[in-house]
């Protein structure tokens, strides 16, 4: 049976309580959180299942050796204390990243991964007289250097390339959502396919993808066609296929619609392209609509969630209007929905016309964000439960 270890999962800002309830719910032990990390125990199942099934993770680490370092060369001399034939054949071929944040070391992360790399080399040069290679594209082995103050940590990266890259956009359009940040707004919102759906400025179709994939409990990354730690020597493959499959067994249908629209024709064209990429074209329509001349025509209880241009593509001699004409749509022509959108415009949010009842820090990219909900009731004004908490009015 295998041993459990510790793993940390990277995520973005303001995902971090949503990625850690993920990994509870997945049955992950030790879970802690951290500034954009989850750090938790498993074994190596779990390690293979966390990779498939996360939503909002960007990668899963698992560290192998932990030291204190004040310069370059106790991190050379650290490095070459590891047995690295555990981890990858003299012919294989390795990448390293780092990050550093660290007033004893004056050196930029490439630096540092360069000093490492020289470190691991020589120590294979040393021990076999001769090296792998280094393939920053397509390694058989990606290492992760981690330096805060004087403490260093050395993690395989079992990742890979980075899981927002899902494996099914194969069009986007000018900006297109990152996909861990797509899923992690859905899941802020409390959406899990119990009612309708609608993003109504679809672009290239990345939230309705994600959440039409979390209503039918869909692993996130199913569509993936490798994972880092199939490189590894210890990698079971009969262990992978046992986890993918009852992660398969589990998906279901969700009964009520999810929706898209978009003014543009091009961005319906690619998003439908997308969501048959994904294998979700029975589940999402996506329609040829501009937002601002659309209603509900849904009944029941609907989550609507966007993310709609922001400042650098609009004018901002436009800003007011337009978002006073997404406050007046909502109002009017959505009742009995909860409304959601991420924007960096904070200042012009004012002009929405509607009172927010939750503001969310987030960060798109390098953009300071707020994630804002708009509660549009067709009766009484009541408290909502849902999972992150009371949203009071």
């Amino acid at each position: 049976m295998d041993k459990d270890f510790k793993m940390v999962a990277t995520t973005m800002f303001g995902l971090e309580e949503v990625l850690a309830k993920e990994l509870r719910d997945l049955g992950a032990k030790d879970v802690k959180v951290a500034v954009r990390s989850v750090s938790f125990v498993g074994d190596k199942g779990f390690l293979y299942k966390a990779n498939i099934s996360l939503r909002t993770a960007i990668r899963i680490l698992k560290p192998i050796r932990k030291f204190k370092a004040r310069n370059e060369d106790d991190l050379y001399k650290n490095l070459q204390k590891i047995r690295w034939e555990n981890y990858l054949d003299v012919d294989g071929t390795f990448a390293i990243g780092s990050v550093v944040n660290s007033s004893f070391f004056t050196s930029n992360s490439h630096y540092i991964s360069l000093k490492s790399k020289d470190a691991i080399a020589d120590y294979y040069r040393h021990q076999y007289s001769k090296r792998p290679n280094i393939d920053l594209k397509y390694p058989d082995l990606k290492i992760h250097i981690h330096i805060k103050d004087d403490f260093c940590t050395v993690s395989l990266d079992s990742s890979g390339d980075s899981l927002h890259k899902r494996g099914y956009r194969s069009s986007t359009n000018i900006a297109p959502i990152n996909e861990v940040l797509a899923a992690g707004l859905v899941l802020l919102t409390g959406y899990t396919g119990e009612e309708n759906f609608i993003d109504p400025m679809c672009g290239s179709g990345t939230i309705l993808i994600e959440a039409t994939m979390i209503a039918c409990r869909i692993p996130a990354n199913i569509n993936r066609k490798h994972f880092a730690f199939e490189n590894w020597p210890d990698y079971d493959e009969d262990l992978y296929f046992v986890i993918q499959d009852s992660l398969l067994k589990k998906i279901s249908s969700s009964h009520f619609k999810i929706m898209g629209f978009d003014k543009a024709p091009s961005a319906v064209q690619k998003a439908k392209e997308n969501i048959e990429n994904a294998n979700l074209s029975d589940f999402v329509g996506v329609h040829h609509v501009n937002f601002f001349n659309s209603k509900k025509e849904v009944f029941g209880n609907t989550t609507i969630l966007f993310n709609p241009p922001y400042g650098e593509r609009l004018e901002l001699a436009d800003l007011e209007g337009f978002y006073k004409n997404i406050g007046d749509t909502l109002k009017f022509g959505y009742p009995g929905s909860t409304a959601w959108f991420i924007t960096s415009d904070i200042p012009a949010l004012k002009h929405v016309g509607l009172r927010t009842s939750k503001r969310i820090p987030m960060k798109n990219g390098d953009l300071d964000c707020r994630f804002v909900k708009y509660e549009l009731y067709e009766g009484s004004r009541k408290p909502q439960k849902t999972e992150w908490g009371t949203v009071e009015e």
